[in-house]
C-alpha cells in the first residue's frame, strides 16, 4: 500500500515510521524541515494530568506508556525522559492542587504528597519559595526533547524505507478515481491512502476532501492557540524533572538548558508583535525565574518564542478516516500521544481494524456541524494545566 503522509511534525513522523515498519510504501511530505511547526514550540511534558474527559485521560495514560516502549526500539540518543513531575502550590493554588490530586488518585493515577525537603531533592537546583505550602509528585510523568525525538523517528522511518520530501500540500482530493494531493507547484501525487497530520492547517485541507475538521485556528492576541515559551540560555540549571509552580513551569532541555513557561502571560502575546527581549513580558518571566534560582545567580538570558497550538474545536484529539481514503490525525497533546497515535493509526490503515482507544475521537463526531465547546476559559492558564 502506498501512503502519503502530509505533515512531518511528531504525529506525521510517528505514523510514517509505524507504517514503514509495517512494510508500507510511505512518502512523508512537509513544506519545511521536519518539526518546524507546532512540534518546535511545545513544552513537551508527557502526562495525563489534566485530561478531564475519561476517554481522553485513558488515551494519554496509554500514550505515556507508549513512550517507554518506543524508547527501547528507536536508535539514536535518548529523547524521552521519565523524570517525574513536581507541582507546588501556594495558598491561592493549594485548593486547586488538592482537588486535582484527589481526582487523579480516584483514577489510579500515580501521585503522592511530599514534604518540602523531598520536593527540593526531586526538583534539583531550585530555590522553593517560602510561600509554597504543598507539594505533589507525579512519578510516571516526564518530558521529551522534541527535536531529538523527531530526528530519531525520521531516521528509523527512512531506515525502514520511508521517503521524506519537501513539498507543501495545498489540496487533497478523494474522488472516484482515487486519492491524491496537490503540491504548491501544481504537481499531483497519488496514493492508496493519505494521512493528514498538518496541525492547525488541517481544517482547510480536509475541506478539500469534503471532511469537516473544525479547528480553533485564530492566531490573534488572546487566542487559546497562541503560546509562549522561554528557552533559558543562561544560567545553567541542574533541573531533575518537570516542575510546575504557581507562576512558572520548567522542564530540562538539551545541553543543560531549561525551557520555561508562564501560562498566565499567554493572553498578552500578540504574534504580530512578538514580545521583545527587553519588554515587559520578558522581564516578568526573568523575574519569576530569578525567584526560584539558587542565590547568587546572574540575570537570566532567555530566548522567547511564540508558538501556535493545534487545537481541534472541542479540545480533543481527532484520529480516524474522514473519507474512505483520507485519514485525519490532529491533537493538542501531540507530544504525549504522538508515538501511540502513530502506531494505532498505522494499524487501522494497514489492517482496516478499528482500535478501541480511538473510538471516541473519530472525525465523524463533527459531521452534524462544527462543535465549538472548547471555551477559552478552559484553556491552560493555571498550575499544571496543559
Amino acid at each position: 500500500m502506498k501512503v502519503i503522509v502530509a505533515g512531518a511534525g511528531v504525529l506525521g513522523t510517528a505514523v510514517a515510521r509505524a507504517l514503514a515498519v509495517a512494510g508500507q510504501d510511505v512518502l512523508l511530505l512537509d513544506r519545511g524541515r521536519p518539526g518546524a511547526g507546532t512540534t518546535s514550540t511545545t513544552f513537551a511534558w508527557t502526562n495525563a494530568n489534566r485530561k478531564l474527559d475519561p476517554a481522553y485521560h485513558r488515551l494519554n495514560v496509554a500514550g505515556m506508556a507508549e513512550h517507554s516502549d518506543l524508547a527501547r526500539q528507536l536508535p539514536g540518543a535518548a529523547a524521552y525522559f521519565p523524570s517525574g513531575a513536581l507541582h507546588w502550590a501556594n495558598s491561592a493554588s493549594a485548593p486547586w492542587l488538592t482537588d486535582n490530586v484527589d481526582r487523579l488518585r480516584a483514577l489510579g493515577y500515580p501521585v503522592r504528597w511530599v514534604e518540602r525537603d523531598e520536593a527540593t531533592r526531586i526538583a534539583g537546583a531550585l530555590r522553593i519559595p517560602l510561600d509554597a505550602l504543598s507539594f505533589a509528585h507525579f512519578p510516571s510523568e516526564g518530558y521529551v526533547l522534541p527535536d531529538r525525538l523527531l530526528g530519531n523517528l525520521l531516521a528509523d522511518a527512512e531506515r525502514h524505507g520511508a521517503t521524506f520530501a519537501t513539498g507543501e500540500v495545498t489540496g487533497v482530493d478523494d474522488g472516484p478515481g482515487g486519492v491524491s494531493v496537490t503540491l504548491a507547484g501544481g504537481e499531483v501525487r497519488t496514493a492508496d491512502r493519505v494521512v493528514l497530520a498538518t496541525g492547525r492547517w488541517s481544517e482547510r485541507l480536509a475541506a478539500d476532501a469534503g471532511i469537516a475538521l473544525p479547528m480553533l485556528a485564530g492566531v490573534e492576541r488572546g487566542s487559546p492557540a497562541v503560546g509562549l515559551l522561554g528557552y533559558v540560555r543562561a544560567p545553567g540549571i541542574a533541573l531533575r524533572c518537570v516542575v510546575h509552580s504557581p507562576g512558572l513551569n520548567l522542564r530540562p532541555a538539551a545541553g543543560g538548558h531549561t525551557v520555561v513557561q508562564a501560562l498566565d502571560l499567554n493572553a498578552g502575546v500578540d504574534p504580530a508583535d512578538p514580545p521583545s527581549p527587553d519588554g515587559p513580558i520578558a522581564r516578568e518571566i526573568a523575574r519569576r525565574l530569578s525567584a526560584v534560582l539558587p542565590e547568587p545567580a546572574p540575570a537570566p538570558d532567555i530566548d522567547l518564542r511564540v508558538g501556535f497550538r493545534s487545537l481541534p474545536a472541542d479540545g480533543h484529539t481527532i484520529a480516524g478516516f474522514g473519507s474512505p481514503r483520507v485519514y485525519c490525525l490532529v491533537s493538542h497533546s501531540g507530544v504525549t500521544l504522538g508515538p501511540l497515535l502513530g502506531r494505532l493509526a498505522a494499524t487501522e490503515l494497514v489492517t482496516g481494524r478499528g482500535q478501541d482507544l480511538l473510538d471516541a475521537f473519530r472525525p465523524a463526531r463533527f459531521a452534524g456541524g462544527p462543535r465549538t465547546d472548547f471555551a477559552a476559559d478552559q484553556h491552560a492558564t493555571r498550575l499544571g494545566e496543559q
